[in-house]
């Protein structure tokens, strides 16, 4: 996905950190890059909205409950997968 539009940072990077982002995973300076592009950028923070929605939904369904690794890492291969077919 991207806007179109010049950014400092692409589009493409800031979706492809978005989990990242949401749990807190990022030094300040990464942070700081998503923050402002999010600032600058309609779509990108349409999809971050939509990804922190589903975060929320997911921990709220599952409780406390630790995720297993091996499931986290196929979800989020999965992820990267679709959306890398998006942007072919």
């Amino acid at each position: 996905m991207s806007c179109g539009k010049p950014h400092e940072t692409p589009c493409s990077e800031v979706l492809g950190r978005i989990y990242d982002y949401l749990d807190g995973e990022l030094d300040q300076t990464g942070c700081s890059d998503i923050r402002q592009h999010l600032e600058e950028c309609g779509p990108c923070l349409r999809e971050y909205g939509l990804e922190e929605a589903v975060k929320k939904l997911v921990h709220k369904s599952c409780g406390c409950d630790p995720v297993p690794q091996d499931l986290r890492s196929k979800v989020l291969g999965r992820i990267e997968q679709v959306r890398a077919s998006l942007t072919e």
